[in-house]
């Protein structure tokens, strides 16, 4: 597991007390196209806190199915507020994907139930994916566009919570 940091703090319209850290879970199957999830998250969470964007921690996971163990550690650590979770999960002709990814989101949901830490998924699960250039450039777009989603997620869901507080 490799983990990188990406030191910031919270500002503008999600602004609270403490600086929020959100651990950034990525699959390394695939990690040239899963990767662009936190290319994608990097940009929109620059936009929503410009002045200075919270803490990310980076780590990497062997494949999806480990994803939600590192998560549920993360949470019970205490010092994250969010964690956002990314794969691509495609069918190998070996296994039913459909399996794994199940598993994997509902892996994520319980460590978000049992800990209260909201955690978000971009974890996909394509119905065909193939090793061609027309899939790989497509995919890689869809998860620039899928991490900015995410990132509008986490700010959205730590302001309700820090409303809450």
């Amino acid at each position: 597991m490799a983990a990188r940091a990406h030191p910031s703090s919270a500002s503008g319209p999600f602004h609270s007390d403490s600086q929020p850290r959100i651990a950034f879970v990525r699959a390394g199957w695939h990690a040239d196209i899963v990767g662009q999830a936190e290319r994608g998250f990097a940009a929109e969470y620059g936009r929503l806190w410009p002045s200075a964007p919270p803490f990310i921690d980076l780590h990497e996971v062997p494949g999806a199915f480990e994803i939600p163990l590192l998560a549920q550690a993360l949470a019970q650590r205490g010092n994250v507020q969010a964690i956002v979770a990314c794969a691509l999960v495609v069918d190998g002709g070996i296994y039913r994907h459909d399996f794994v990814a199940h598993a994997v989101i509902d892996g994520l949901m319980r460590v978000q139930l049992d800990t209260g830490v909201p955690v978000f998924s971009v974890v996909l699960t394509p119905k065909d994916f193939h090793e061609h250039a027309t899939h790989r450039d497509f995919f890689t777009q869809h998860f620039v566009a899928k991490g900015a989603e995410a990132a509008r997620a986490v700010a959205q869901t730590l302001a309700a919570h820090a409303a809450l507080a």
